[in-house]
C-alpha cells in the first residue's frame, strides 16, 4: 500500500527525471557535434522512460502526476552551456550522475526497472565525455583497446591488504611499545603490551579486511545478477547503453553500435564488459576474502614484531633507541616498496613514511612517560 512518504518519494524522483529529461533536450539541441547530440538525445530518451515510471507511480496511488517545471539548478545549469558551451558543464553534470548512482539503490519499483543501471551507465557516458574532453579518451581507431586497461600491482585486494597491514602493524606496535616504554613499567610490562598490540591488532585487520571485501564481494554479485537479467531480458538496450558509452569515448557512432552489438551477442563476455563499463566492477578482480584476510594477518604481525622484539633480551634506553632504529629502516623500506605501486619517487616514499612513524613514537613516548610520572609507574 502506497504511503505519504512513499508519494512524497515518488515526486522527488518524478522532479529529478524531469530536470534530467531538460538538460539532455537542451544539451542535444546545443551540441553541434552530431555523434555528441545522438549521446543526449538517447540520453533523455531514457529519463523519459523513469519519469514515466514514477508518473505511473503516482497515478496508481491516486495522485496527480504532472511532472513539475524544471528546477532552477538546472536551468542555471543549461544557461552556463548556452553561455559558454556545453563543455564548461560537464563536470557538474558528471558530479549530478555520480550522485544519481546510487539514488535508486533499495527503491524496489525503480531496481526491478533497472534504473540503478541505468543511472550508472549516464555517469560512466559523462565520466567518458570529461575524459575525452581532456584528451585522454580513446579514439576512434583505437576499437581493438576498448577493453579496461591491465590493472597496476595494487589493483588486488590481498596486496592492499598486505602493505595496509604491514603499515598499520609497524606504526601502531612502534607507538604502543614507545608509549609503554617512555613510561618504563619494566621488560615484561612492555612485551606483553607490544605482543598483545601484535596479536590483537593482527585479528583485527584481518576481521575487517575479510569484512571489507566479502561486503564488496557481495555487493558486485548483486549488481552483476542484476545486469545477467537485463542482459537476457533486454540485450538491445544494453547494448545502446554500452554503444553510448564508446561513443562518448570518441568512437563514431557505427563503429560504436558495431563494437557493442559484437560485444552483446556473446553472454558472458558482454556480462564482463558490460559490468566494467556501465558498474566500474572487473569481476576477475573482486578477490578473496581470505587470501585479503591472511595477507593482512600475517604482515601485520611481521610489521608490529620489529619494534618489539629488541625488548625481548631487555629494557632500557639502549634497548629503545635499538627498536626505533630497527622500526625506522623498516618504515623506510615500506614507505620505498609503496612507490612501485604509485610511482612515486623512492626516496621521498620512504623518507615520508619514516618522519612519520617515528613522529608517531616520539609523541607516545612523551606521553607515556608523563603519564607514567603522574601515575607513578
Amino acid at each position: 500500500m502506497t504511503t505519504t512518504a512513499d508519494v512524497k518519494r515518488y515526486r522527488e524522483f518524478l522532479a529529478d527525471e524531469a530536470d534530467g529529461v531538460f538538460m539532455y533536450a537542451a544539451l542535444a539541441d546545443l551540441e553541434e557535434d552530431e555523434d555528441l547530440r545522438e549521446i543526449y538525445r538517447k540520453l533523455s530518451e531514457s529519463e523519459v522512460r523513469h519519469l514515466d515510471l514514477w508518473r505511473e507511480q503516482l497515478r496508481a496511488a491516486g495522485e496527480d502526476d504532472t511532472p513539475p517545471p524544471p528546477s532552477r539548478r538546472i536551468r542555471l545549469i543549461m544557461w552556463l552551456a548556452r553561455r559558454f558551451g556545453t563543455e564548461t558543464v560537464l563536470p557538474i553534470i558528471k558530479t549530478m550522475e555520480t550522485d544519481a548512482t546510487s539514488m535508486y539503490t533499495g527503491i524496489d519499483v525503480a531496481e526491478a526497472a533497472g534504473l540503478p543501471s541505468d543511472e550508472t551507465a549516464h555517469y560512466r557516458v559523462f565520466d567518458a565525455l570529461t575524459k575525452r574532453q581532456r584528451n585522454e579518451g580513446v579514439s576512434g581507431s583505437v576499437i581493438g583497446r576498448v577493453e579496461s586497461r591491465h590493472r597496476a600491482l595494487g589493483g588486488g585486494n590481498a596486496l592492499r591488504a598486505a602493505v595496509l597491514g604491514a603499515n598499520d602493524g609497524l606504526v601502531s606496535n612502534l607507538a604502543l611499545v614507545a608509549g609503554f616504554a617512555g613510561a618504563d613499567p619494566g621488560q615484561g610490562a612492555i612485551v606483553l603490551a607490544g605482543v598483545a598490540g601484535l596479536v590483537a591488532g593482527a585479528f583485527s585487520m584481518a576481521l575487517g579486511e575479510w569484512i571489507s571485501v566479502t561486503s564488496s564481494r557481495e555487493a558486485a554479485e548483486a549488481q552483476l545478477r542484476v545486469e545477467r537479467e537485463e542482459l537476457a531480458m533486454a540485450p538491445d538496450e544494453e547494448a545502446e547503453e554500452l554503444a553510448l558509452i564508446y561513443q562518448a569515448r570518441g568512437l563514431p557512432r557505427e563503429a560504436a553500435e558495431q563494437l557493442a552489438r559484437q560485444i552483446v551477442a556473446e553472454p558472458e563476455h558482454a556480462l564482463s564488459t558490460l559490468a566494467r563499463e556501465e558498474l566500474g566492477i572487473v569481476p576477475e578482480e573482486l578477490g578473496s576474502p581470505w587470501a585479503a584476510a591472511l595477507a593482512s594477518f600475517f604482515l601485520f604481525a611481521i610489521g608490529a614484531i620489529i619494534p618489539v622484539f629488541p625488548f625481548f633480551f631487555g629494557s632500557g634506553l639502549a634497548f629503545v633507541v635499538v627498536g626505533a632504529a630497527a622500526s625506522g629502516v623498516g618504515l623506510f623500506l615500506l614507505g620505498a616498496a609503496i612507490t612501485l605501486l604509485t610511482g612515486r619517487n623512492w626516496l621521498f616514499g620512504g623518507g615520508r613514511q619514516l618522519v612519520l612513524g617515528l613522529a608517531a613514537a616520539v609523541v607516545t613516548y612523551v606521553i607515556g612517560g608523563l603519564v607514567g610520572g603522574v601515575a607513578g609507574v
